[in-house]
């Protein structure tokens, strides 16, 4: 379970942040950013990945209520412009900048899931598998899965037939088939290959 000994280690207040959503073929990128209560953190926060929707969402509500958080969301159509990679640190940027506009200061720290950091100028460590090792990062996580996959449940209301209320947007094998059958949505992703490839438009390259 994840612990408090990186944010012990930091200087207070310290945020964790993550992203949901670099993977899939439709659909935001987004980041949560959290700063847990010295008091009063909700028990059972992991990793979101380990954890039921149904428990995504009593923690994502109890997070949001106790602690100071902020959300940054990278729509599909700029996901293609910048590429997934660099989609990311600006969710993880727009994130920790709405934090800091409810906080009305910067973080002491931020501790960040992943081996890379967002151009930023806030004080920050990259923890590798952070969100199974920093309890604000899973916090994070949290956030960020609840917050992305409620996205995908009102997109799958409309586009039904690309099972997202199931897959959240990720290439599984009825998703696949229902692209090759109607095509590509607003909200898919074009840059990304089996997508690229019912389109006809060149896939992203990743630049770091």
């Amino acid at each position: 379970m994840p612990g408090l000994k990186h944010e012990k280690a930091c200087l207070a207040p310290v945020a964790g942040v993550d992203e949901a959503g670099r993977g899939p073929l439709a659909g935001p990128v987004v980041a949560a950013a959290v700063i847990l209560p010295a008091r009063g953190t909700p028990r059972g926060i992991d990793d979101s990945k380990k954890l039921s929707a149904a428990e995504r969402a009593r923690l994502c509500g109890l997070i949001q209520t106790r602690a100071v958080y902020g959300i940054g969301i990278v729509e599909p159509e700029e996901i293609d412009r910048l590429n997934i990679y660099w989609a990311t640190m600006k969710a993880m940027t727009l994130a920790v900048d709405a934090l800091v506009a409810k906080l009305g200061c910067a973080p002491g720290h931020v501790l960040v899931d992943g081996n890379r950091l967002p151009r930023w100028s806030y004080p920050a460590t990259a923890i590798v598998s952070g969100d199974a090792h920093s309890l604000s990062i899973a916090a994070a996580s949290v956030v960020a899965k609840h917050t992305r996959d409620g996205i995908m449940l009102e997109h799958a209301a409309t586009h039904p037939q690309y099972n997202w209320h199931s897959n959240k947007g990720y290439g599984c094998a009825r998703h696949l088939a229902a692209l090759r059958e109607h095509g590509a949505t607003p909200i898919h992703r074009r840059s990304f290959a089996p997508v690229a490839a019912v389109v006809g438009g060149p896939q992203s390259m990743l630049v770091l």
